[in-house]
């Protein structure tokens, strides 16, 4: 064997745990509690037939769960070829980061379906999922009280009815049944917003950070929003309903790059969001979309912009290409989207990186809102609508007549008009990416720590060793 020096790239999980490390070296944390943290508390691999136009077939999933210091354990499950169980621990001990950061009381779980869906029909899909859900009921991950799915890669509110109807289908007693999964459609017990929630917990943490002019400036960003250009990688359900959320509560925003798989539009004056919104979502396809922007030229570091968001997977900016990358402030919409060593480098040179386990934590937010109504059985807002709409509407009454003078209408209604289940979910969003960015901000000045990573993973270290600690684990 030659002595040539081996380059072994960090596995995802391996990458998670030395961000984690780093964090740790920054404050004192019980001996204990880390050994707790520093590996997943159980993972199960399932293979399970489905019969398939008359030939079984086998297939093969994972499930793994971080952390049981909260219950339910909470995260999404995914559809894909990539699938693998390294994969899925590392996802799930950022579930457990993530909710802690964000104070929702949930543990850590991950899952996924090694599947290529091209190969399927609908009712395939139906079937295969169902039996999926079956199998995962039976071991204890499945369950409203005990693990909790949501969607993620490869997987739609869809997917989740039919997981509903598994679970149900081997505990038809369980009053909680509904509440197995969570991003479902509104009808089965889904709730408004969540399937727009990660996207526009993005865009929520964008504004906040420039909500801080001391962070925007140490950047080197303009002090403005949308005097800054913005490049967006991924149109799944987080990049695309990231750019239709900011759009919307910053129309002057800037985006002048869109990255997907197959290409990309580029306008360094910025693109017309509100035609592309429209065209994506009738073509979902950006090749489709006949901009006369379009190119297939797609890689990440191609494109030189003052913010940069990753959204689709995991590892996008390495190693090999991070030199290359060109920004002042990363988002990372996606989970993992840098790896360590490309992380080590952009905060040597300065880039201000915004990580994961805050960024994209908007889905877990309102994934506990959703599971809080299933338990609960009853909308947000179903008992107070009425009640805060007629007594806004006597406080309008009196106000014209002691000032002898009439509101307009459109005021009035404003006014009037009573929260609904959307309402309460955009606040309750937008309350807890607010808290959590100020915490982070909060623990890096008080620590002076580095980095915005390394003060998330502090903020939500001390959360869970507190936790820990406390229940004698």
């Amino acid at each position: 064997m030659n002595k040539a020096k081996i380059y072994l790239r960090p596995s995802f999980t391996e990458n998670v745990n030395m961000m984690v490390g780093r964090a740790v070296q920054s404050s004192r944390f019980n001996k204990n509690f880390l050994k707790i943290l520093s590996a997943n508390h159980s993972t199960i691999k399932l293979n399970f037939p489905v019969l398939i136009k008359n030939k079984t077939e086998i297939f093969t999933g994972w499930r793994s769960v971080h952390t049981l210091h909260k219950l339910p354990s909470k995260g999404g499950i995914r559809y894909s070829t990539q699938v693998d169980p390294n994969k899925i621990e590392a996802l799930a001990s950022l579930m457990t980061y993530k909710c802690a950061i964000v104070e929702v009381p949930f543990g850590g779980s991950k899952g996924g379906l090694k599947i290529d869906k091209t190969k399927y029909s609908n009712n395939d899909l139906e079937r295969i999922t169902r039996r999926f859900a079956i199998e995962l009921s039976k071991t204890g991950f499945l369950s409203p009280s005990t693990n909790v799915p949501a969607p993620d890669i490869g997987t739609s509110s869809k997917e989740m009815s039919w997981i509903v109807e598994g679970y149900k289908s081997i505990h038809p007693n369980d009053i909680n049944h509904i509440g197995c999964v969570t991003g479902k459609p509104i009808e089965l017990g889904g709730i408004n917003g969540r399937n727009e929630a990660t996207g526009r917990g993005v865009a929520e943490a964008l504004l906040e950070f420039f909500r801080h002019q001391d962070e925007v400036k140490k950047s080197k960003l303009n002090k403005s929003l949308s005097e800054n250009s913005i490049v967006v990688q991924g149109l799944g359900n987080v990049g695309f309903n990231f750019i239709k959320s900011v759009y919307q509560m910053c129309p002057s925003v800037k985006i002048i790059g869109i990255i997907e798989k197959n290409g990309s539009i580029y306008d360094s004056s910025g693109i017309d969001l509100n035609k592309f919104i429209k065209k994506y979502e009738k073509y979902k396809n950006i090749e489709k979309i006949n901009s006369k922007n379009f190119s297939k030229k797609n890689s990440i570091e191609s494109f030189p912009s003052d913010i940069l968001i990753p959204s689709a997977i995991e590892n996008v900016i390495n190693k090999k290409n991070v030199n290359k990358i060109k920004v002042k402030l990363i988002l990372e919409a996606a989970n993992g989207p840098i790896t360590y060593n490309a992380d080590e480098i952009l905060t040597k040179k300065g880039i201000t990186i915004i990580p994961d386990i805050y960024v994209n934590a908007g889905g877990v937010v309102v994934s506990y809102f959703e599971w809080v109504k299933n338990i609960s059985q009853i909308r947000f807002g179903r008992l107070r609508k009425r009640f805060e709409e007629e007594r806004d509407a006597n406080i309008v009454d009196s106000i014209e007549k002691l000032t002898n003078k009439k509101i307009s209408n459109h005021l009035k209604n404003k006014i009037i008009n009573g929260a609904s289940e959307l309402d309460y979910v955009n606040s309750g969003l937008q309350d807890a990416m607010r808290n959590a960015f100020q915490d982070i901000l909060k623990i890096k000045n008080k620590l002076k720590l580095r980095s915005f990573r390394d003060a998330a993973y502090t903020l939500s270290l001390k959360r869970l060793e507190k936790t820990h600690l406390d229940l004698g684990l």
